[in-house]
């Protein structure tokens, strides 16, 4: 009777529960799976409690930096700013779901095209989390998947594509599976949960001039005909990677309503934003010529 090989664990089934365990505490980090984008839609981060500068200053080193590291947590979790921009997302992809609502077909979408850094995932996640939100309210206690959040891998292939929304719900894909198989498990889960947006970000992974290219189109179409929901695409400079040419590019174009984003300029909308933020964004010491030199985004903030 031999025993386990060096290195091995002599209970595979305590190294698999160990593995599973993990697995599932991972799922809660990433918004492309189910577990994720709930833990996303409830986080309501809490400020932490700024002290005065006198009982600050009476903190010894570990107290100090305890308290720092507290601030720091919390500023990892920025809130977001309501931006113009992200007040017309958010509207315009409420009124788009309403209209759809009773569509049978030819839905209309959403697309946020723009340069890198301007905010499209920002306002891409934020109207998916309030799609979220209004559902939980108008249907208490009912296990439904509202909104779905996927990203199209690089090089992509519809099969890729159509796995990505199998992770998302947690299905499981078999690599004997079909593309066919997966898409029919996909809708059938997604039209039962009564999904009624689904996201689609790092649209510009596909390009309509590669032969994959149009397969993941083609399949995007696909599923917006089987699945009654309202599409949102996100992705960098869109129209100029060639999204709207073509035969598929203009039935995209025909379909979807655009809101461009930009770099936010430094106007007096910025300044109302800006201005009250210094203690939400928990900070102590920052002083004027901290905001005066902060760059216009609204996803940084200064030392402090």
């Amino acid at each position: 009777m031999t025993g386990p090989t060096p290195g091995q664990d002599s209970d595979p089934g305590r190294q698999h529960g160990w593995r599973s365990a993990l697995e599932r505490e991972d799922l809660h980090r990433y918004l492309t799976t189910l577990e994720g984008w709930r833990e996303f839609t409830t986080q309501d981060p809490v400020p932490p409690d700024l002290l005065p500068a006198p009982a600050l200053a009476d903190l010894g080193p570990d107290e100090r930096l305890d308290y720092d590291d507290d601030r720091l947590d919390y500023h990892t979790r920025l809130t977001v700013a309501a931006t113009s921009t992200l007040r017309t997302v958010v509207h315009a992809g409420r009124r788009l779901t309403l209209l759809n609502r009773h569509a049978i077909s030819a839905r209309r979408g959403l697309i946020l095209p723009g340069a890198a850094g301007t905010g499209k995932t920002t306002a891409l996640t934020q109207f998916g989390k309030t799609i979220e939100v209004i559902d939980r309210r108008q249907h208490p206690g009912v296990d439904r998947i509202p909104v779905v959040y996927v990203t199209v891998p690089p090089a992509a292939t519809s099969r890729m594509l159509a796995v990505e929304f199998a992770r998302f719900l947690g299905l499981p894909v078999t690599t004997r599976a079909n593309i066919t198989d997966v898409i029919e498990a996909v809708c059938g889960v997604l039209i039962d949960a009564r999904v009624s947006v689904v996201c689609v970000d790092e649209l510009h992974n596909l390009s309509l001039a590669t032969r994959n290219g149009a397969e993941v189109s083609d399949t995007l179409k696909y599923f917006s005909e089987r699945i009654p929901a309202t599409f949102v695409y996100a992705g960098v400079d869109l129209e100029a990677n060639g999204l709207f040419n073509g035969t598929r590019g203009r039935q995209i174009a025909g379909r979807f309503a655009v809101i461009d984003t930009v770099p936010f300029p430094r106007t007096a909308e910025w300044t109302g934003l800006v201005a009250p933020s210094k203690r939400p964004y928990g900070c102590t010491t920052t002083s004027p010529r901290h905001w005066k030199g902060w760059p216009a985004t609204s996803t940084s903030a200064p030392a402090g």
